[in-house]
């Protein structure tokens, strides 16, 4: 048997103080494994109001103006969008933040799953929303005879405005960034 001292017997005690402090923060990084299947029970939610008004959408249908068939599916679209941003922040999020995604026995997986990092993720947020905003806008829009609000529709339109201004300036930065740091 070896005479020396236990490594940890060896470390100052700030040394394992530190250590200890560093693992409990990187693991602390699990507490957010719950939000990810809040979201997915979120996206369950979301889907069953999604069937609802398929259903809907299908029983009034030939009552339907086309202004109205365009409308409900814009609704539809919009509730797709927001499912996909779902799917977006708990894949990228928990692949990113938690741990690791093994997609190496299932091929059929889409590879975006293991490859949004950040600033794709922060990219695809803002993409989304400012799509979401456009529906929102559009239908304002084609409602516009019903009843028509120039300071709603003017707040509308600037609303969707600066999120187009963040998203071009948000994709500006992370070019600028990515190029200064050699990508």
């Amino acid at each position: 048997m070896s005479d020396q001292p236990a490594p940890s017997a060896s470390r100052p005690v700030s040394v394992r103080i530190t250590r200890g402090f560093e693992y409990v923060l990187f693991n602390s990084r699990w507490i957010m494994a719950p939000f990810y299947v809040g979201l997915v029970v979120a996206l369950a939610v979301l889907f069953l109001k999604f069937l609802r008004m398929l259903w809907e959408f299908i029983l009034h249908a030939p009552d339907y103006k086309s202004t109205d068939v365009i409308l409900e599916a814009l609704s539809l679209i919009d509730v797709t969008l927001v499912a996909n941003l779902i799917l977006i922040v708990v894949f990228s999020g928990y692949e990113n933040f938690v741990s690791r995604i093994d997609t190496s026995g299932n091929p059929n997986w889409p590879i975006w799953i293991t490859k949004i990092d950040f600033a794709g993720l922060k990219q695809k947020l803002l993409a989304s929303i400012v799509a979401i905003s456009a529906i929102h806008v559009l239908e304002a829009f084609l409602n516009i005879d019903a009843s028509f609000d120039a300071t709603k529709m003017t707040w509308l339109v600037a609303v969707h405005l600066v999120f187009v201004v963040s998203a071009l300036l948000l994709a500006i930065s992370d070019r600028w960034g990515g190029s200064y740091h050699g990508e």
